[in-house]
């Protein structure tokens, strides 16, 4: 049988009778794991790449920031190749190109074709990602989808807690370019977990290629554009203000273009890259609030708490490394027992809560200092991956419920965008504020050198306990339409 045999998901459904729906998850969550490993694993080998290809700062950064910019604009896309594929061809075809992007990063001998490897990693990551919120919306009951959603996000979780752990392991023993090789065989798993249970149809059983439209490639041409440009921008502020600024213009009118694009499409009856119709429905739009602050949060404070624990208190690589693993246990846990309480109790207080642990746990490092003992520093960690195991499975599931069923794909793919673009500018905006207050606080001569360093990581946690805030009265907002009774 061919890979891309037609089996639509009804057909499947008759053959593996009432478990196809986990069977389903499970195929997706593999490759959903493949796809996330290069967004981690990779970075520990990129002081060992930047010696191999001799490249300064601003060029290495680029093999992170190629592959969150191609995966946060490839998010968009996601939708129309459902609708025009089905699930099982495009993502076969996501997970074939990651495939091809694994193996040309570790053969490369040019930096060109490793930016070029980072790239279709990170496309393939981008249509990858929001295909299992589709799934977990369409083929679970209302009263399973929390209980699926904690299921697929623990398996999720261990991806990025593990990934760099084992990248580090293999640069050590086998060099750079074996963490690329590391995706292929959970790629050829994903491939055959694919021919087995994906179906060839498009969400909602539809058959694939009907009422698909045309790519949008003015709109993907102008968000590209914007997202580049934003992202370029937060890099240029360290070195050139009118840089920043003239880059920073380029992305407000890019994307000020996108959506006026989005509405003439909508006006003239033609199908839109991103469908602004999903900003009528009030608790997606509150979604979308928290789902950006949240990605703000998440990846910035992935960012800054490893750097606060070796400049700011002076600890070694490998203790800041082991301050942060109970904390991923936690959240591994977490993120299951959170989900069976989403098919119970209310999503908007499930992510309302999960959004106070987080700024809690934010403000709990005011406290922090070099005569802290280490396992405080840990609890307070902890803290905030408990809020995030309460946002994961439940933000989705309260913002995309009240959506019409047409609407889910485009609903997923957007604030899957939305949180990607948060967590890219968290990363950036860290950055900046940080160095801006480590410079105010060397200038202070009341200060010693070592006072003024943990202040301004004070100063900056600040700023994400605030952001955190908003996020909050966002939260409350994500109020779930009243359920009807499974048939």
């Amino acid at each position: 049988m061919s890979l891309f045999a037609p089996s639509p998901s009804n057909v499947l459904k008759d053959r593996y009778g009432e478990r196809y729906r986990w069977l389903l998850l499970m195929a997706v969550m593999v490759g959903t794991i493949a796809s996330i490993i290069p967004s981690t694993s990779v970075n520990v080998a990129i002081p060992a790449m930047s010696a191999y290809f001799g490249l300064g700062q601003e060029r290495a950064q680029w093999i992170t920031s190629a592959f969150m910019v191609a995966s946060t604009v490839a998010m968009l896309v996601t939708p129309w190749l459902l609708a025009r594929f089905g699930y099982r061809a495009t993502y076969a075809g996501a997970i074939s190109l990651l495939i091809v992007g694994g193996i040309a990063g570790g053969v490369a001998q040019q930096f060109e074709v490793l930016l070029f490897s980072r790239v279709a990693e990170g496309i393939a990551a981008g249509l990858i990602q929001p295909i299992p919120a589709v799934i977990i919306l369409h083929a679970f009951l209302t009263h399973e989808q929390g209980r699926a959603g904690g299921v697929f996000g623990m398996g999720v979780v261990l991806a990025p807690a593990l990934a760099p752990a084992l990248g580090g392991l293999l640069v050590d023993w086998m060099g750079w370019r074996s963490t690329f090789f590391m995706v292929v065989p959970p790629c050829l798993l994903s491939l055959w977990l694919a021919w087995k249970y994906v179906p060839s149809s498009a969400p909602g059983g539809n058959t694939s290629g009907q009422d698909s439209g045309k790519l949008d490639m003015w709109g993907l041409a102008l968000v590209s554009a914007g997202s580049l440009s934003l992202l370029n921008a937060l890099v240029a502020f360290h070195h050139s203000h009118s840089q920043a600024g003239v880059l920073l213009a380029v992305a407000v009118v890019s994307l000020t273009g996108f959506v006026a694009w989005q509405k003439h499409l909508l006006r003239t009856n033609r199908k839109p890259l991103m469908d602004l119709r999903l900003f009528s429905y009030r608790p997606f739009v509150m979604g979308c609030i928290v789902a950006f602050i949240y990605g703000t949060a998440m990846f910035g404070s992935t960012y800054l708490l490893p750097v606060f624990m070796q400049m700011g208190l002076g600890l070694s690589a490998s203790y800041a490394g082991n301050l942060l693993l109970p904390a991923g246990i936690v959240l591994a846990i977490t993120i299951p027992l959170v989900g069976r309480m989403a098919d119970t109790q209310p999503t908007h207080w499930l992510v309302s809560i999960g959004m106070l642990l987080l700024a809690a746990s934010f403000a709990l490092m005011l406290w922090t200092g070099q005569d802290m003992a280490l396992w405080v520093l840990a609890a307070f960690i902890i803290v905030g991956r408990i809020g995030l195991g309460f946002i994961l499975p439940s933000l989705n599931l309260g913002a995309m419920r009240p959506l019409n069923k047409s609407l889910i794909a485009q609903g997923s793919s957007t604030i899957s965008f939305i949180r990607m673009l948060g967590g890219a500018v968290g990363v950036g905006l860290c950055g900046i504020v940080l160095e801006w207050r480590l410079a105010v606080q060397a200038a202070n001569p009341a200060i010693t050198q070592s006072q003024g360093r943990i202040t301004a990581f004070h100063e900056s946690f600040v700023m994400l306990t605030l952001l955190c805030l908003v996020a909050f009265v966002a939260a409350t907002q994500l109020r779930s339409p009243p359920r009807k009774s499974a048939a």
